[in-house]
């Protein structure tokens, strides 16, 4: 108890600066942390490659998507203006580390490697249901990670399958038949929030069980939303907002601990992740797209470029 609260009461700083590379003076190191991430390739070129396969736009089921989600965008387009509009800012393949606080389910797993494809590998800082269960400790960690004079980009939130019909809350996995939920985590922590504001069923303690922590940090994230989400026209709609609207809390207050560690410059993309079918393509409802300092201040909000109507056609 006396090492885990000695810890606790270490600053964001110091635990940014434990994770810091070492210098070697001898030779340099493959290995270092002190690394260049990805390559100068030109951004137009990499999103074409990275989009050079995989399923075509689909004008009726991006109808789908709009009804249910208003103002979603395909990987695709989000991609493509999010890289634009950073490179705009300095960032480039090269000098950018890209961190993302998403859901462990594999679908989740598209829209990382959509932007991998454009910078390189990511620092994971989520779990559960999208929620950033790495804290202050992982974005210490990542903060030291960015190259010398670069750059970072966070992409957060979490995700909510949608069938080829419209149904949302479970989606269709490549080979598998049966249709699954998405995300099973959050539809697992709405039916507790729901038991309890509807029901009468009684608030647990099974955040205190380590072998499920992260699930019943879940549930109790999302209880202050539990009559927003029963008064909801459609809950699984819903849903995600009220998980986004809890994780955007917890990244403000360890981007504003951390801050000092970020060189340059972040990027804070947040948002709704939409997985679909193997034969359609996944979608991103943007809810924030600020630049922020090493001071923790949003210089500017990148929001209404990102969101203006251009697409990656044009």
């Amino acid at each position: 108890m006396k090492l885990c609260s000695a810890i606790l009461l270490l600053s964001p700083l110091g635990l940014a600066s434990a994770f810091a590379p070492t210098t070697f003076t001898s030779r340099s190191s493959s290995t270092s942390l002190n690394i260049v991430v990805g390559e100068d390739k030109d951004i137009a070129d990499k999103v074409k490659d990275v989009f050079a396969s995989g399923p075509k736009e689909n004008k009726d089921f991006e109808k789908i998507v709009q009804d249910h989600f208003p103002g979603a965008m395909s990987n695709n387009d989000l991609v493509t203006k999010v890289s634009n509009i950073l490179a705009s800012k300095g960032y480039t393949p090269g000098n950018t580390l890209l961190a993302t606080s998403l859901c462990c389910d594999e679908l989740a797993r598209q829209l990382e490697d959509d932007f991998t494809g454009i910078y390189g590998n990511n620092f994971n800082l989520g779990g559960l249901a999208g929620f950033p269960f790495a804290g202050n400790t992982g974005f210490g960690a990542m903060a030291a990670h960015i190259p010398d004079d670069g750059y970072c980009l966070t992409v957060h939130g979490p995700h909510v399958g949608i069938t080829a019909a419209g149904y949302v809350g479970k989606v269709e996995r490549s080979g598998i038949a049966l249709v699954d939920t998405c995300c099973g985590s959050a539809i697992a922590a709405s039916g507790y929030v729901q038991g309890i504001t509807d029901g009468g069923a009684k608030i647990t303690t099974n955040i205190q069980s380590f072998t499920d922590f992260q699930q019943g940090a879940v549930q109790e994230l999302i209880l202050p939303h539990g009559k927003r989400l029963s008064d909801a026209k459609d809950r699984n709609v819903e849903l995600p907002y009220a998980l986004y609207d809890s994780q955007d809390l917890l990244m403000r207050d360890i981007i504003e601990k951390g801050s000092l560690g970020i060189k340059n410059g972040l990027a804070v993309l947040g948002g709704i992740q939409i997985n679909t079918g193997p034969d359609t393509r996944d979608y991103f409802v943007p809810l924030r797209f600020d630049f922020v300092n090493f001071s923790g201040e949003v210089m500017v909000d990148l929001l209404q470029d990102l969101t203006s109507s251009t697409t990656e056609e044009e």
